[in-house]
């Protein structure tokens, strides 16, 4: 059986992987849309549309790292 202490450190260290990737991820989205936007600015209903779609898979991996995380504190 793992220590508690252990399994604390697995829970801070699955927040931190599952916030940081989908931080930079939205970021580039967010940033590559907007760019879009400029560059045709007639297409922007759509690009938002996509936009909000792809941020919402984008923050499901969130969701899922702090699941794993309530997980582990669970086994505390």
């Amino acid at each position: 059986m793992a220590s508690s202490g252990l399994i604390a450190i697995a829970a801070a260290i699955a927040i931190a992987v599952s916030t940081l990737g989908p931080a930079i991820a939205q970021g580039i989205t967010a940033g590559k849309a907007m760019d879009a936007i400029a560059r045709q600015p007639e297409a922007a209903g759509n690009i938002r549309s996509t936009l909000i779609v792809a941020l919402g898979m984008i923050e499901a991996l969130t969701i899922y790292g702090l699941l794993i995380a309530f997980m582990l504190v669970s086994k505390v």
